[in-house]
């Protein structure tokens, strides 16, 4: 089994940071691509920021230059640090990861249960 955990979200003001961290756990022999991706209610599920295994990047145009995303490999950990925070960047927030558990099997994707990000004064 392969646990993916959010933690981090909470209430900030606008203008402020957080960050978001999610570790994956369970019988892991490799990951692969890891994102995040957030969600209001009535709203598809969105992009925020993916990062493969070798560090490239890719981030949604609302983000840039506000949002960065991270990994730790050898922890099994992924981070966003979202600074300059917006009342539109309220979301559910949700970690995804690229999980192979054997050599025998084509890997597949896990998701988090999410974590709350709510921006207001």
């Amino acid at each position: 089994q392969v646990q993916v955990v959010e933690s981090g979200g909470g209430l900030v003001q606008p203008g402020g940071s957080l960050r978001l961290t999610c570790a994956a756990s369970g019988s892991i022999l490799s990951i692969y691509d890891m994102g995040w991706y957030r969600q209001i209610p009535g709203k598809q599920r969105e992009l925020v920021a993916s990062i493969t295994n070798y560090g490239q990047t890719n981030y949604a145009d609302a983000v840039k230059g506000r949002f960065t995303i991270s990994r730790d490999n050898d922890k099994k950990m992924l981070y966003l640090q979202m600074n300059s925070l917006k009342p539109d960047d309220t979301a559910v927030y949700y970690c995804n990861a690229d999980v192979s558990i054997s050599s025998r099997s084509y890997p597949r994707v896990y998701w988090g249960q999410g974590t709350q990000v709510t921006v207001s004064s």
